[in-house]
């Protein structure tokens, strides 16, 4: 009977994805069977909450998680990070929402960037108060049951529903953005495959190698503490039981120590009983398990305290994957603070007609690596001069000049903004002198030979 009534159930939900695609029909990222929890490409609650629960462990008691984890943080949040507006109003209430005693935002993203990387997922609850300002706090993932998402689109979230506990066992669900309530929630997620609500860990693909290494490692420990125990085997003829136990009694009271002289006769022979390990391929074990958790989380052998006979250029070298990795990070963790910052000012808009809702709000990150920028500060020396002279032979506008010297610099910039913004500062009564330059002259481009 059962079987009838599912077989049933799934030709008509085959029979209607069949259908044309109309635009009030058409679904985005998922069906309408998953429409209101779990995404088709979304792990099993149970799963979920497994992988939560083993990270936020290997976090705690194990030092590769730990150090991972917080070499995300560092990169990511650097030296610190700074907002800025140019509406002065706006900018007054970044500064104040940004310091107020109740949000800590300085200290508070750190916490945010380890929660991030360690779930996937960041659920900020904001509060407000009938003044507009707004409060914020990260609810952990493994708090949230299910996520209501819009029927054609599950990217569109709708409410957050808390797991229920003893104390509150059918909790309301939290409101997402769109929703007009004093309180709503945010969520953020990193490593989320495509039609999906819930994003991955960074230690979901290496939690499995931690313990076969952390596991691998304390077999190591434990007999590497016993590989120096032995024990004294004395061979010789009783002819009782009896003078056998006398005799281990009488060593057993009196045991030879280190140094000691035995004299024996021919009748009793002494010999030594140690463990042998056979350990050597032991390093070549733990190298490659060690090579898998780097591989896993992306990161050089020698950012885990293997430096594996590297030299300088090989560590540099590979490096370089690493550091766009965690570029993009905080590419994305800048964005996601200015996403919370612009819902606040959002609020406080609503009810303080000063600030302005649409004011352009930059979230400024420290870099990745500062050797870098020495690189690039040469390399944009070096070519400046070279593209002064195409410049001066008119082979290349102000604009070309502007674009591939930024470019050259490592940053991306609006180069029509940037000459209008030159043209309107003017030369300005401190500005320095233009150095008058020699006229060059001009080439025969046939024979190369100097124009007369």
């Amino acid at each position: 009977m059962a079987f009838d009534w599912l077989q049933k159930r799934f030709s008509r939900r085959r029979a209607q994805l069949r259908r044309a695609e109309e635009d009030n029909t058409l679904t985005v990222g998922a069906s309408t069977l998953w429409a209101h929890s779990e995404g088709p490409r979304d792990r099993w609650p149970n799963d979920r909450g497994q992988m939560l629960a083993d990270a936020l462990e290997a976090w705690r008691v194990n030092p590769l998680a730990r150090r991972m984890v917080g070499l995300t943080t560092q990169y990511v949040t650097g030296s610190g990070i700074q907002v800025r507006c140019a509406h002065a109003p706006t900018q007054d209430f970044l500064r104040f929402f940004w310091e107020h005693p109740l949000n800590r935002m300085a200290v508070r993203t750190a916490e945010w960037c380890d929660e991030l990387t360690r779930t996937g997922n960041l659920f900020v609850l904001m509060s407000s108060d009938a003044a507009g300002m707004s409060y914020v706090r990260a609810v952990p993932a493994d708090q949230i049951e299910r996520i209501q998402s819009a029927e054609n689109d599950v990217e569109q979230e709708l409410a957050f529903w808390p797991r229920a506990t003893l104390e509150q066992p059918d909790p309301q669900p939290w409101m997402g953005r769109g929703a007009d309530q004093a309180a709503v929630m945010l969520h953020y997620a990193i490593n989320r495959p495509a039609g999906a609500q819930w994003g991955e860990s960074d230690l979901g693909p290496v939690l499995r190698w931690l313990s076969r290494y952390g596991n691998w490692l304390e077999d190591r420990a434990r007999l590497n503490r016993f590989r120096n125990a032995f024990l004294y085997v004395v061979r010789t003829r009783f002819s009782q039981p009896l003078e056998r136990s006398a005799r281990q009694q009488a060593l057993n009271a009196n045991p030879p120590g280190a140094g000691a002289i035995l004299v024996t006769d021919e009748n009793e022979e002494w010999s030594v009983l140690a463990p042998k390990l056979e350990s050597a391929d032991a390093n070549t074990d733990g190298l490659a398990l060690k090579k898998m958790i780097a591989a896993g989380a992306g990161l050089p052998l020698h950012f885990l305290a293997e430096p594996e006979s590297s030299t300088r250029t090989t560590a540099e070298a590979a490096g370089g994957p690493t550091y766009r990795h965690f570029e993009q990070r905080q590419r994305f963790f800048l964005w996601m603070l200015g996403d919370v910052l612009r819902f606040a000012v959002g609020r406080r808009a609503a009810v303080d007609r000063q600030l302005d809702p649409r004011a352009e709000i930059q979230v400024l990150g420290s870099d990745i690596s500062a050797r870098d920028n020495v690189s690039l500060g040469l390399a944009a020396v070096n070519a400046l001069n070279a593209l002064c002279e195409l410049r001066d032979r008119q082979l290349i506008d102000d604009a070309e000049l502007l674009r591939l010297t930024y470019k050259f610099a490592g940053e991306s910039v609006d180069v029509e903004q940037m000459l209008a913004r030159g043209r309107s500062a003017g030369g300005g009564p401190g500005s320095r002198p233009t150095p008058a330059r020699k006229p060059i002259p001009a080439l025969d481009l046939e024979n190369g030979e100097t124009k007369t």
